[in-house]
């Protein structure tokens, strides 16, 4: 497994270092993490701000990094 995702990692960083981590914030209602607020903004910060339960989208955004 690839380096773990984690709540402080940056919304882009982790677009940019797994790919199919974007259809997993897309799923959860974080469509900002393609955008430029991306490299700026927590896991965390973004989950907080569109009402997300962060333990699930954890979840799954390891799940996604994990696949190859």
């Amino acid at each position: 497994m690839k380096e773990k995702v984690t709540k402080d990692m940056l919304l882009g960083e982790v677009a940019r270092k797994y790919p199919k981590a974007m259809d997993v914030f897309l799923k959860h209602g974080l469509p900002c993490a393609g955008c430029g607020v991306a490299f700026s903004e927590t896991i965390e910060e973004g989950a907080l701000m569109h009402g997300i339960d962060l333990k699930s989208l954890l979840k799954d955004l390891n799940k996604a990094a994990s696949k190859r």
